[in-house]
């Protein structure tokens, strides 16, 4: 089964994410700030990796710069961003720094995640 790593520092949303990919079937691991976040990203291994991009410490996208530099130890499927931005510059550098997509956290429900969720990872061929 996948495993997804939710870097997302809102209590509420990351709880909320852990309890529905958890019910899915999804093994999960989570992250409440950048520095968190990065150091599980570098070790890697995640099938997919749910990065909001306003974080404490360190940002998204200046997490995705350091993984461009030092590579993760085991490689990480899609990451997606999660984001309540709807600024094209800043989704155009998360897509240049390696992103595979973006979320809109306060346009999307519960179900949408999840069906969101299952097209990243079929697009890494994860089994589902």
């Amino acid at each position: 089964m996948a495993k997804i790593l939710v870097v997302e520092d809102d209590q509420f949303l990351r709880e909320l994410y852990e309890e529905l990919l958890k019910e899915e079937g999804y093994e999960v691991e989570l992250a409440s700030d950048g520095e968190d976040g990065l150091n599980k990203m570098t070790a890697g291994g995640f099938d997919l990796v749910l990065l909001d991009i306003m974080l404490p410490k360190i940002d998204g996208l200046e997490i995705l710069r350091r993984l461009k530099e030092k590579h993760p130890e085991k490689p990480n499927g899609p990451v997606v961003l999660l984001t309540n931005l709807g600024q094209d510059s800043i989704i155009k550098e998360g897509f240049n720094l390696g992103a595979s997509g973006y979320l809109i956290k306060s346009s999307m429900n519960p179900d949408q995640v999840i069906s969101e969720v299952k097209v990243f990872l079929s697009k890494s061929s994860v089994p589902q």
